[in-house]
């Protein structure tokens, strides 16, 4: 994939005497709203596009993953997105393993106040993790034919992964806000080892997040099964308004999708790379495959669908923290069916429903038979994408 763009960069000066560092630079970064694709010189019929996937030796029929969110994902949701081709990751440190009946809570945060929401989180939150309810869940969604993903942070995995895997876990995701492969304490404490951690699991391991080229390359060395790449772009996260931190999703995914061509080339293993969150419509489903991604892990459109267990609320993992949470809970109201939401038929005009018929389509113009022809279509700089001509939609009017 390439983008016409000429590279600009903002050089803050000279080290100051007897410093050795170089200039400290910046360059351009670009999210979805900043770009567009470029149709091909070839164009395909929809019908004929190849939308599967690998990771590990499983095989998907869609590119889609639903984000390990309480308000997103639960044992049911999990196993309806089975049935359609996709993947759900159930979050092991959410209501799911500290309630028997996790409905009672959800049905709490839902109803709450818009100021006492995350205050309730955090307390909901303390309640402890029971082991017993980490394998029930799995073999919940098991014995009702579906997939069974978990996610669970670096610093729970060796103590939840064993359990997941005891109960037939088929993927296990380790992620955090940042992860890499390198990790310093004052305290000395030993950071989670992946590849050692990788070697013991019987299931594929997917660690995140990342969104450069550097930590990309670092973590594929352990031996895991996929990269998720995005820092803070969630709908419900405020990281980058918290923290700072954060690289637009085009920019992140083109360079963690060069940091997997690189270790493809130079090992002959392919790690797929996911593009997780800032997406909202089909557009923005369509540039993360343009720039690299294998597949994507969507949060807020899923949880608009009338199976997802928030009720039209959405929140994020750090949204309860006890002590600096990092997301917010927001309503996103009830847009559909999961089923519509990813198929249709639709007469929503703002891409939010039907995002599988808009990749397919989207491929078709491209002329991309399969998502590794997507990575290679072009891609241009296009702040006034979404404007353009577009002065009746601006003002209300359509």
């Amino acid at each position: 994939m390439t983008i016409a763009v000429r590279e600009s960069v903002l050089d803050f000066g000279s080290p100051k005497p007897g410093q050795a560092s170089a200039p400290r630079r910046l360059k351009p970064a670009y999210g979805f709203d900043d770009v567009a694709i470029v149709p091909g010189v070839e164009t395909l019929h929809p019908d004929d596009v190849d939308l599967s996937w690998k990771l590990g030796g499983l095989s998907f029929d869609i590119p889609i993953i639903a984000s390990a969110m309480d308000g997103v994902v639960d044992v049911p949701f999990a196993v309806a997105l089975s049935r359609l081709g996709g993947l759900a990751v159930l979050n092991l440190e959410g209501v799911q393993t500290r309630y028997e009946d996790p409905s009672q809570p959800l049905a709490e945060i839902a109803h709450a106040s818009k100021e006492g929401a995350t205050e309730l989180m955090q307390r909901l939150y303390q309640a402890p993790m029971r082991d017993d309810l980490v394998g029930r869940r799995v073999e919940e969604i098991k014995s009702r034919g579906g997939i069974a993903a978990v996610s669970a942070t670096p610093s729970l995995a060796e103590r939840l992964g064993p359990v997941a895997a005891e109960a037939g876990v088929d993927v296990f995701v380790v992620q955090s806000t940042v992860t890499s492969a390198r990790f310093r304490s004052h305290s000395g404490a030993a950071p989670l080892d992946f590849a050692r951690f990788c070697s013991q699991m019987r299931a594929p391991v997917v660690v995140g997040n990342c969104v450069g080229f550097g930590a990309a390359l670092e973590l594929m060395e352990t031996g895991i099964a996929g990269l998720l790449v995005g820092v803070g772009p969630g709908a419900a996260c405020t990281s980058r308004e918290v923290l700072g931190i954060g690289v637009p999703q085009v920019t992140a995914t083109l360079d963690c999708a060069a940091a997997r061509d690189a270790f493809y080339a130079r090992t002959g293993r392919y790690v797929p790379i996911v593009t997780d969150g800032g997406m909202r419509t089909g557009g923005d489903v369509c540039k993360a495959f343009a720039s690299g991604a294998d597949a994507v892990m969507i949060g807020s459109p899923f949880a608009q669908a009338s199976e997802a267990p928030g009720r039209g609320h959405h929140w994020g993992m750090a949204t309860p923290h006890a002590g600096l949470p990092r997301g917010t809970r927001i309503k996103v109201g009830v847009n559909g069916t999961l089923e519509q939401i990813l198929f249709g038929p639709t007469s929503l005009t703002n891409g939010t429903q039907n995002l599988v018929g808009a990749l397919r389509t989207c491929m078709g113009v491209c002329g991309a038979a399969n998502l590794r022809e997507m990575h290679q279509v072009d891609m241009v700089i296009a702040p006034a994408i979404k404007t353009e001509g577009k002065s009746w939609q601006l003002a209300g009017a359509l």
